[in-house]
């Protein structure tokens, strides 16, 4: 029976357009100020600005990679662990690192499947009965060794079984 706890989009992209709204700001202001979060970085490496059409079908979605909830995040000043819903795990400081405009938070996907893996080992489960534990499949857990993106739900449901803050697994990103 899969685990009943997820992340919460619908939350977050609440959170975020009552903040937006708060401080007057249309998508276009909204975009350019997470761009802006990491814009040294993003002036270093010549890469693109946060793009406000795309901003508002995450809004409309609710639900986004991994990578992409950090950076909404951050603008909040939340942690992913604020926007879980159902029972989840006491799992300590959830406090995201703290990252000036010359760095991004990225997840390390290959780290936490490391510790995926060797908490399932430790626990004698199959992939296919961790899969079946945390609602998805096998593929979707074993793919994260080498994946750059990962749905942000799953991300928690992982870092929630292992009984760890999702902190332990965002890092600053520098170029």
């Amino acid at each position: 029976m899969p685990i009943a706890l997820v992340f919460n989009g619908d939350a977050l992209v609440a959170e975020l357009d009552a903040r937006r709204v708060r401080f007057a700001l249309g998508w276009p202001a909204l975009a350019e100020e997470l761009t802006q979060q990491s814009g040294e970085l993003r002036a270093a490496l010549n890469d693109h600005a946060v793009c406000s059409g795309a901003l508002v079908r995450t809004v409309r979605r609710g639900s986004m990679s991994c990578q992409y909830a950090l950076m909404l995040l951050q603008w909040l000043e939340r942690s992913p662990e604020d926007f879980l819903f159902g029972e989840g795990r006491e799992v300590g400081d959830t406090r995201l690192p703290s990252v000036g405009t010359d760095a991004r938070l990225r997840w390390d996907l290959p780290e936490l499947h490391g510790a995926v893996n060797d908490e399932r080992r430790r626990r004698g489960l199959t992939w296919a009965a961790l899969a079946e534990q945390l609602g998805c499949t096998p593929s979707r857990l074993t793919n994260l060794r080498t994946a750059r993106l990962a749905d942000m739900d799953l991300a928690m449901r992982l870092t929630q079984w292992l009984g760890r803050p999702a902190a332990d697994f965002v890092h600053p990103a520098t170029w």
